[in-house]
Order: C-alpha cells, then structure tokens, then sequence
C-alpha cells in the first residue's frame, strides 16, 4: 500500500500593522481580511502616539486602509497601491 502524501496548510503569519498618529483619538485597520469592517480591529495607542494592531494571516495578497478618527488614510510606510471603487487607492499587503 502506498502511504498518501499529506497537504501541508500553508502556515498562517502575524503581522503587525503600525500607524504614526499621535493626534488621533481612534484607529482602525481595515481591509479584505475582515471584510472592511470598521468595528473588528481596532489598534492599540502606546504613550508615543504609535497605534498597532497583530493580525494572523494565510499566504495571499490583501488590500487595506486604516480609518484614523473617521477619515481614511493609507499606510504611509506601504508604498504597495492599487485603485479601488470609490477612486482612491488601497495599500496592498503579500503575505
């Protein structure tokens, strides 16, 4: 009998996402991987100002924003872009 070869899951990373803002009073990470729900991953502010938000994620290519006090605004350290329906442009992101 011949033993079958077992697929491996491609293996899921964390990611952390930073946002330089220290003005801000909320920040957001939204994107494909959580069907841009602006309520799922809220970051985290240090004393600093810095907002960061750990995600886990499967292999692929993932478009996103942060939303930072109600306005949305690309990751300026991600100079990854691609339009989107609105007519602005998201950050791409390959895991």
């Amino acid at each position: 009998m011949s033993k079958k070869k077992q697929k491996k899951k491609p293996e899921k990373r964390r990611i952390t996402f930073k946002l330089e803002a220290s003005e801000a009073r909320e920040a957001v990470l939204v994107g494909d991987f959580n069907s841009w729900d602006v309520k799922k991953h809220r970051m985290k502010r240090d004393k600093k100002g810095r907002w960061t938000k750990i995600v886990t994620l499967s292999p692929g290519n993932y478009e996103y924003k942060f939303l930072v006090d109600g306005q949305w605004q690309n990751d300026p350290s991600n100079d990854e872009l691609v339009p989107n329906s609105f007519g602005t442009l998201n950050n791409v992101l390959t895991v």
